[in-house]
């Protein structure tokens, strides 16, 4: 189990870097669409805004990822049947909210798709729709493995002895 979670966690941690990194570089394309005076600068409002929360939401992760870890190997030791009700209940939650994740994700893809699609002749529209299709569907791509990673990583917990 050790191997499950010490695995599961490292992944977290690297995808937490990939989403700083992306919004880092949404901010500094959106930065040199803006200074430009591209004509779809306002893509830039999407891409800055989705991530300033992939950034917090990636530092988060990063931050408290080695001391949750450590947390839990510890009371893996102790008592594993702690460890297997308390961390089954916080991935339920946490697969449940890839669910809403993904369904906030798929509608912005949609609503990026349908600016680009009916507004494209408009800058501002178009460029909206392409930063929302772009953060949209990279977050939508990024969740999709953290699921599957959440879901491993659930099954494992399931095969600890009570």
């Amino acid at each position: 189990m050790i191997n499950h979670m010490s695995s599961y966690f490292a992944a977290e941690k690297q995808e937490s870097l990939i989403f700083i990194a992306v919004g880092l570089l949404a901010i500094c394309i959106s930065t040199w669409l803006w200074m430009n005076g591209h004509r779809l600068k306002s893509m830039a409002y999407p891409l800055v805004a989705i991530a300033l929360m992939q950034m917090v939401v990636g530092a988060s992760v990063y931050l408290r990822t080695d001391t949750q870890l450590s947390s839990l190997s510890v009371q893996l030791k102790a008592n594993p049947a702690a460890l297997k009700a308390e961390e089954t209940t916080r991935m339920q939650k946490v697969m449940k909210n890839f669910s809403i994740y993904k369904a906030v994700e798929m509608l912005l893809l949609v609503i990026g798709v349908g600016l680009i699609a009916t507004l494209h002749r408009q800058d501002m529209a178009a460029g909206i729709g392409v930063g929302l299709v772009l953060q949209a569907a990279f977050t939508l791509t990024l969740d999709i493995f953290a699921e599957a990673r959440g879901a491993d990583y659930l099954s494992a917990i399931g095969a600890i002895p009570s």
